[in-house]
């Protein structure tokens, strides 16, 4: 398997995660500079289809892209520890955590960030009203999660899912533009710092 990737993208950096918590060392990790643009090349095209990463390329040719269809093959590939749901109930409910996570705070974090950091404009031309909608989506959602983090060691479930992680690394992506968790959400900055030493978010980074 070839894993096609970009180190500073978010959405990357939750398979790379994915991969460390299940300890995945038999895949070729190949890097897309995107900010360069070698992910809109006629070969890499090719291969993923879309001119995204990340990408992962099986041995038998046919290529998965988007990072949670990804992390669902390794989770069927390499089923422990479990991220997404053992049982029928329990897979619902991280499935309903991690889209919210995804949807209400890490998509809308990305869209910020795109459009707010000059650094960013390489990809897309900056748009700040689009940045401020979507930050202000985003701090609803802190506040939802803090939330829903009060008396609890993880989003949803008794150990890390994929849910954790889908909002772990949406918050720390913002801090490209200095945006952290304010100081009165105590339960989601326990919580993030509590990823932050997680072995997974060092690989992921």
């Amino acid at each position: 398997m070839r894993l096609y990737t970009f180190h500073r993208a978010p959405n990357p950096r939750r398979v790379r995660w994915v991969m460390a918590e299940k300890g995945v060392g038999d895949m070729e990790v190949v890097e897309i500079n995107i900010v360069a643009g070698e992910h809109k090349t006629p070969d890499y095209r090719a291969r993923a289809g879309l001119a995204h990463v990340p990408a992962l390329e099986l041995d038998d040719g046919v290529t998965i892209t988007e990072s949670l269809a990804i992390c669902r093959y390794l989770e069927a590939k390499y089923p422990e520890p479990n991220l997404f749901g053992r049982t029928a109930e329990e897979t619902a409910v991280i499935e309903m955590w991690t889209r919210r996570c995804e949807m209400y705070l890490a998509n809308p974090l990305m869209m910020t960030v795109r459009h707010t950091h000059p650094a960013l404009a390489a990809l897309e031309a900056p748009n700040p009203p689009v940045g401020d909608y979507n930050r202000a989506t985003a701090e609803r959602c802190l506040r939802t999660l803090d939330r829903q983090l009060e008396g609890r060691d993880f989003v949803v479930a008794d150990r890390l899912t994929m849910a954790d992680i889908v909002a772990a690394v949406g918050i720390d992506f913002a801090r490209l533009i200095k945006l952290e968790p304010p100081e009165d959400l105590a339960n989601l900055r326990r919580w993030m710092a509590a990823m932050r030493e997680r072995p997974g978010f060092a690989a992921g980074a």
